[in-house]
């Protein structure tokens, strides 16, 4: 797993976890956390077992939602069922012993932290999440568990980057209604009517907007680093079937 140091914070754990080091084989290989792909779930399981493990929880203990790419996010203060888990795309939790994971192959993950309030945040930040407040409504609910954003630290983690990032016309007319200032996420694709997108410096921008006292993207490309992540663009220009996902997971302990 790949941690930030801007996380490595007293009765905190977290990790970026790569594709690397666990039981899945063929396209999932290895430490495939999706529950919802076409991997064998036994495998699954005992990946996010590992996962578990190395941030210091129980297995069941750790936590992911049904990610459904909006702006809604949940306060999570324990275990459930895999069948009851919520669909939004941010957890919340001040409980100890419970990890928030989110699911990503090239959308953002954000993990968040309060070391003083001993609040943490997970949130999956595709386009769509991003643009539409994902981060937003995280931190409005990470403030009603006590947290100040003023000493909240959000990481991005590993996010596809704008090199590989290529978007049609519509998509930056989204972006671009929403904002005008937003054209500065997108440059020439070299392509007739296509750009590239930086999602990471917008999801950064946007919560250093958002008052976030300190904000890290740790600059890791899902798409290039085919060694150690997962990448549905990738998979997708390859056709491939089916792919991977990694996690990242936050926990108080």
């Amino acid at each position: 797993m790949i941690c930030s140091d801007a996380l490595r914070l007293d009765g905190i754990s977290h990790g970026f976890f790569t594709r690397q080091g666990g039981h899945s084989t063929g396209l999932f290989s290895s430490l495939n956390c999706g529950l919802g792909s076409g991997d064998d779930r036994a495998a699954v399981l005992q990946n996010r077992a590992l996962v578990a493990e190395r941030l210091a929880v129980a297995p069941g203990a750790l936590l992911s939602a049904y990610q459904v790419h909006s702006a809604d996010a949940a306060l999570v203060t324990g275990p459930w069922r895999g069948e009851d888990r919520p669909q939004v795309d941010a957890l919340v939790t001040a409980t100890p012993g419970v990890a928030l994971g989110v699911l990503t192959a090239d959308c953002g993950p954000v993990l968040f932290a309060d070391p003083v309030a001993r609040v943490v945040a997970a949130a999956h930040a595709g386009w769509k999440g991003a643009l539409s407040g994902i981060t937003t409504s995280t931190l409005a609910l990470m403030e009603a568990q006590g947290a100040d954003r003023r000493r909240v630290t959000a990481v991005i983690g590993p996010t596809i980057s704008r090199q590989a990032y290529e978007v049609g016309p519509e998509f930056v007319a989204r972006f671009i209604a929403a904002d005008p200032g937003n054209q500065r996420y997108f440059t020439s694709s070299g392509r007739a009517g296509h750009s590239m997108f930086d999602l990471p410096a917008y999801l950064a921008d946007r919560l250093r907007t958002e008052g976030v006292g300190l904000v890290v993207d740790l600059s890791l490309c899902t798409y290039a680093d085919e060694a150690r992540f997962f990448s549905f663009r990738r998979a997708t220009h390859r056709v491939e079937q089916d792919y991977g996902r990694l996690i990242s997971a936050i926990a108080v302990v």
